[in-house]
């Protein structure tokens, strides 16, 4: 079985909106950090300090064949075609360990997703 993480990377006020759209494309679970960032603007400054906006860092280990799915939802309720709301991406995994208690549920959904 392979898999891929999504990486979001968003507005903290689309944050459950998006989490709730990439569930119900497929993903099971998520991680959730907070964080700041300047994306491709120039940050603004306060007496010389630079102020960067806050953004929320979403994750989603998922099997590889929902991954496109869980993306267009992630794009579609984060408004990522829209300037400054946020990107997108996922990575191939090589190898996981700890999803033993999950195993049975991904090759139930995998054979299902066949029949």
């Amino acid at each position: 079985m392979k898999f891929k993480v999504i990486m979001a990377l968003i507005k903290p006020e689309f944050s459950q909106k998006v989490v709730e759209a990439a569930r119900k494309a497929g993903a099971t679970g998520d991680v959730s950090l907070t964080g700041r960032g300047s994306g491709s603007k120039e940050s603004k400054s306060f007496f010389g300090l630079a102020i960067m906006d806050q953004t929320e860092v979403l994750m989603f280990l998922v099997e590889e064949h929902t991954a496109d799915g869980i993306l267009k939802a992630i794009k579609t309720e984060g408004k990522l075609d829209e300037p400054g709301h946020g990107i997108a991406f996922a990575l191939n995994v090589e190898k996981v360990v700890g999803l033993e208690s999950q195993m049975d549920q991904f090759k139930e959904k995998l054979k299902n997703s066949y029949l």
